[in-house]
């Protein structure tokens, strides 16, 4: 059958001589032209089209498997996550599943569609009549949303349920979820809404409210790098384990982007006529330094050998790698050091690649934590400063110069237990919150946190209120925080008498100043205070007595030999505050009262007493000296 329609295709051969006598050659048939088909990239030619072939997200796939087993399917769906993570695959793959039936065409919704009945086909082929997808980057406005909604009215035309996918949908305009709004909480029976969207925090919440939500995860790093494996496998494609961790790690967890990187490292192919794509290949590709650079560097800046190190960045720059990108790689395996330190659980789990957990592993071991912590402030600053650098590679080389010359420093903390104990300054340190500043980013805490930091203490349920202090202090407590700021840094005090309160309000202090605070004072202490406006100079406000107060015990602690060997250690230190525990929280001395017999107790009765501080031939101390020993305390 075959061959008489071939030749039937053929041209007649002529069977006599032709007009002029003479035979009529035959002519020749080309042969028949084959179609060129045209590359289809990795990602579109591996897009998955069920439930099973989505990598990565496990608790949506057996949410979505018991829906549709259940016959509980939602009407609306969002979908969020990162860039290429499936979110408008799965919305395909559940607009098959929700129309297909089957080879024989009697199929119901079902959670694995068969791909070959003429509805599984249309879709999958995006010409689908009954699956509309709207882009609402493109399509922002309220009339492209009253075009879904005026669709919603028809039955479908072919499938049995209508879905809209929505991609992006958080770039909808506010005028065009509210017109949505109703259509979506009532839809058709026959109508289902596919939402997609990179930045859930711009969806409304009104809208979030009506859709059934899934948070799409990014891909763990060995998953890619196993799903990479396995198309190039499929492709006939040889390439190093190491090359694709490398494009699974600057996937950063998205599917689409790595295959896009697969098939440009495919394009590139082996270079020195190598069998396999290298990683060496890869990383100049991606314009980063191969991952064994990294640990040379890392190497070199934690011995102080500035002068390997630009020789390692020199090769690395001229291979094409970007030296910002490259002192990510260090911040990013500084990272890893601090965690492999942390967990050592880790250099046992296969989740971290051969090179962590072994030469990884070794280098964790090499150095301390507050090493790293340090050298991850200073990379973190220094990536900041390439960013905005008018020259890249010189400021990389800076910030890895600075690391190079703080690495034989020893931690702060090391520094003051050496200076310690070699007697270079007394056993009793003053209480220091913050040594920091310059030094290469050092930084030292001796002690607890700022004065600036301490809270204020709630009033007493009966407050006593035998100073101005307190006043300002039972404002504070009753959450009065304007007018506690106007007192705290707007106000001098004139004469203090309860109940009368003298006071010089500057010219930024409300008027009605007076009036609120009277009216506070009657209500908590039940007592009606007189509160007076004076024009008397009176004192210094209560946060310039602080400072002040401040100001002198940075000096006295300045003083101190201990904190003069660390300044002198550390070029550029400074101390950042001086926490004293006998200061109340406008870092004022605490008042010394007379103590009245009908003043309450503040003392707990299970509390230890004081002694009186003595000296160690038990002679009691002098006042000049007490205040050394109870800050060295």
């Amino acid at each position: 059958m075959s061959e008489s329609l071939d030749q039937d295709l053929l041209p007649p051969v002529p069977d006599g001589p032709g007009l002029f006598g003479d035979v009529l050659p035959v002519a020749a048939v080309p042969a028949p032209a084959v179609a060129a088909v045209p590359y289809r990239v990795l990602a579109r030619k591996y897009r998955p089209t069920t439930f099973d072939d989505l990598i990565g997200q496990d608790a949506m796939v057996r949410i979505l498997r018991n829906a549709f087993a259940l016959n509980r399917i939602a009407h609306a769906f969002m979908l969020t996550g990162v860039r290429g993570v499936g979110k408008t695959t799965t919305a395909r793959i559940i607009a098959r599943a929700l129309n297909c039936v089957g080879p024989d065409g009697k199929g119901g919704p079902t959670p694995d569609p068969c791909g070959v009945c003429d509805n599984c086909r249309g879709i999958l082929a995006d010409r689908h009549p009954d699956v509309v997808e709207m882009d609402a980057a493109s399509r922002t406005g309220v009339d492209d949303v009253r075009e879904i909604i005026e669709a919603t009215r028809f039955r479908p035309m072919q499938a049995r349920t209508k879905v809209f996918i929505v991609d992006e949908v958080h770039m909808l305009s506010r005028n065009a979820f509210n017109a949505l709004l109703k259509t979506l909480e009532e839809p058709p029976p026959h109508v289902k809404f596919v939402f997609a969207t990179t930045e859930i925090r711009k969806v409304p919440v009104t809208v979030l409210s009506r859709c059934q939500r899934f948070d799409l995860r990014r891909i763990p790093i060995p998953m890619l790098a196993a799903h990479y494996a396995k198309i190039a496998a499929a492709e006939a494609v040889p390439i190093e384990d190491e090359a694709l961790a490398a494009i699974a790690r600057a996937a950063d967890g998205s599917v689409r982007d790595g295959l896009s990187l697969l098939d440009q490292a495919i394009a590139q192919g082996s270079e020195d006529g190598a069998e396999k794509i290298s990683a060496s290949s890869v990383a100049g590709m991606l314009g980063i330094a191969d991952r064994g650079v990294v640990f040379d560097l890392m190497d070199a800046v934690m011995q102080g050998r500035a002068a390997d190190a630009l020789a390692i960045t020199d090769r690395a720059y001229a291979l094409g790698a970007d030296l910002g990108a490259l002192l990510g790689d260090l911040l990013e395996l500084t990272h890893t050091l601090s965690r492999l330190k942390a967990v050592p659980e880790l250099r046992r789990s296969q989740e971290l690649p051969e090179a962590e957990r072994t030469r990884g592993a070794a280098m964790a071991d090499s150095v301390s934590v507050p090493v790293l912590a340090r050298s991850w402030q200073m990379l973190l600053k220094g990536i900041a400063e390439v960013e905005t650098a008018p020259d890249r590679r010189a400021a990389a080389e800076m910030v890895l110069i600075r690391l190079c010359h703080v690495s034989d420093l020893p931690p702060p903390g090391d520094l003051v237990k050496k200076l310690m104990s070699q007697g270079g300054a007394p056993a009793a340190a003053p209480s220091l919150a913050g040594l920091g500043g310059g030094g290469g980013g050092a930084r030292a805490v001796a002690g607890g946190a700022p004065v600036a930091a301490q809270q204020m203490a709630p009033a007493p349920a009966l407050p006593r209120l035998s100073s101005f202090r307190d006043v300002v202090a039972l404002v504070a407590a009753e959450r009065e925080v304007l007018l506690h700021g106007h007192l705290l840094h707007s106000v001098h005090l004139v004469r203090f008498a309860p109940p009368v309160i003298e006071l010089r309000p500057q010219p930024d202090a409300p008027r009605d100043l007076a009036s609120k605070l009277g009216a506070l004072l009657l209500r908590v202490s039940g007592t009606r205070w007189t509160i007076a406006i004076s024009a008397a100079p009176g004192e210094a406000t209560l946060a310039e007595q602080g400072s002040a107060a401040d100001r002198g015990r940075r000096d006295v602690a300045a003083d101190h030999p201990l904190v003069r060997a660390i300044m002198m250690a550390f070029p550029g230190a400074r101390i950042e505050a001086v926490r004293d525990p006998g200061v109340d929280s406008y870092g004022l001395p605490a008042e010394i009262s007379l103590g009245e017999p009908d003043m309450p107790g503040f003392t707990p009765d299970d509390a230890e007493q004081f002694d009186e501080p003595t000296d160690l031939m038990g002679a009691p101390i002098e006042p000049e000296a007490r205040f050394m020993t109870e800050t060295q305390r």
